[in-house]
Parts: structure tokens; sequence; C-alpha cells
């Protein structure tokens, strides 16, 4: 459904800035989230909502990079940290500076990995992060 939406080379993608990957990322993760919540449980959206915020804040994305850290691949690695450098005039309300550059990191390499059409690879990056929230 989305491929078609995704018309630039991996080559044009890794020119794009790590904010745009993360912008993208941002609400690929909630997608699935909210996906997953509703799949899941019978709550209603209010109570779904307030589950999807321990799994969606940006402390708790920097807990789940910190955790999956090493079983990244170098390609990934270096997403990560081009996401975590990337400079962003955006001051968290409801996070540390720390975790918002972190939380950034993740949401760049979950974009990377959707415009650049690793699906597979997504999803095994995105099962593995409800596996941590939900064993934490």
């Amino acid at each position: 459904m989305f491929e078609e939406l995704i018309n630039k080379s991996e080559t044009e993608i890794n020119m794009m800035s790590p904010l745009t990957w993360a912008y993208v990322g941002d609400s690929v993760y909630e997608m699935y989230i909210r996906t997953y919540l509703s799949n899941s449980t019978n709550f209603n959206p209010h109570k779904m909502h307030i589950i999807a915020i321990k799994y969606v804040k940006a402390e708790a994305q920097a807990k789940i990079l910190e955790k999956l850290k090493d079983e990244l691949t170098d390609e990934e690695k270096d997403i990560v940290r081009r996401g975590r450098n990337t400079e962003n005039h955006h001051l968290p309300k409801h996070a540390s500076a720390t975790d918002y550059m972190y939380a950034t990191a993740f949401e760049a390499l979950i974009g990377y990995l959707f415009l650049t059409k690793k699906y597979n690879r997504l999803k095994e990056v995105l099962k593995k992060c409800i596996e941590i929230v939900e064993n934490n």
C-alpha cells in the first residue's frame, strides 16, 4: 500500500536529513503501536492511548534503542549515529535532552528502514520494540 508513495532511490534517501527520517519514523512507529494495541486488546481508544504512551514517549524510545544497539547492523548503527547527532532546535517538554536525542535517532532508524523499503528488517525491529517494552 505504501510502496508506491516511496519514489526515491536509496542514494536519494541517504542524502535526506536524518530529521526527515525521524519525521517519517515517528508516524510509522506510532501507527505500528496503535495497530498492535487495537489488535491485542479490547480497550477503548482512550485507554489504548494511555498504554501507547509507554511505547512512544522519548524515554521509552531511548531505552529501546539502548537495548537494540547490539543487534543493529553497521549500516543501522550509522543511521542511528546520524539521527542522534543531527542538530535539532526543538526543545523537549517532557523528556531530557539526551532521551530526546536518542528518541530522534530511534525514529530516524524506523523511518530509514521504511523509506528504503527494508520491510522485513523493519518488522523485526518493531517486534523487538514490543518485546522490550513489555519485558520492562
